[in-house]
């Protein structure tokens, strides 16, 4: 696809000096992960995703939220970075002046090599008590496919239930990594959005925000979304190929200097 890249995007990204890469579901769900639209199966096939993702949700029955939670972080452990992951990092280790932001809960841009990134929506391996707030690890286990309840753990600190670290419909995003984002945003040159619907506030804001104050927006997803305005170009098709592609149109496939 390297000649499919439209110049402008090429020279965009060769010329910028600060990048902020924004990433959403979509890239996740290109290594497997499933997003919140996904048909589900098992046990999950009885409940709406989003319902299960509320603190109100936690209350009623912990056991069948952290279990739901479990099953996602499993699922996630069988998941690989995709090319698309790895183009990130790329783009990272060339433009060291930058950020990283993503919506995405999982682990993927750290195992494809980002040193970084700032999770906007909380991450499934940042579990914490649901009182006191203490960060609380929790071995991963391998979760049945069909998915089962668990209880959660207690806090060793309060003996209060562990809540998945994940942001839930309702909860502030932690602002801590809403203002890391907001700062790069409107200091950066360029920002990459990819795989994001744009439809998910307030994170949806933070390509708006680059484009404010002045930076060039390049989107890529495969389908047309409501920040097709905000950017002044549109590569429409999956990140796992789009971005190798114009990384390689832009750097040639040589190493980072």
């Amino acid at each position: 696809m390297g000649q499919l890249v439209p110049r402008e995007a090429v020279a965009l990204l060769g010329q910028a000096r600060r990048v902020v890469i924004f990433t959403g579901a979509g890239m996740s769900a290109e290594s497997g992960v499933p997003t919140f639209r996904d048909a589900l199966t098992g046990l999950w096939q009885r409940f709406d995703a989003q319902a299960l993702a509320t603190p109100q949700a936690f209350r009623d029955d912990p056991a069948l939220v952290w279990g739901w939670y479990e099953w996602r972080r499993s699922t996630v452990g069988r998941a690989r970075p995709n090319p698309g992951h790895l183009a990130v990092a790329a783009i990272e280790a060339r433009v060291p002046d930058g950020a990283l932001v993503t919506q995405n809960v999982d682990d993927l841009h750290e195992r494809a090599g980002s040193p970084a990134p700032v999770h906007l929506h909380g991450s499934l391996f940042a579990p914490r008590c649901v009182a006191c707030a203490h960060p609380t690890p929790v071995p991963a286990e391998e979760e049945p496919a069909e998915g089962r309840r668990v209880p959660p753990p207690r806090c060793a600190h309060c003996s209060a239930p562990v809540r998945p670290g994940v942001v839930w419909f309702g909860e502030a995003l932690p602002q801590e990594a809403l203002a890391a984002a907001v700062e790069a945003a409107s200091s950066c040159d360029l920002l990459l959005t990819v795989g994001t619907s744009g439809l998910v506030y307030p994170a949806a804001e933070i390509p708006q925000v680059a484009a404010r104050f002045g930076a060039a927006v390049i989107q890529v997803n495969p389908e047309e979304t409501p920040l097709d305005p905000v950017a002044d170009v549109n590569l429409r098709g999956p990140a796992a190929r789009v971005l190798p592609a114009l990384v390689e149109a832009v750097w040639g496939g040589a190493d980072p200097a």
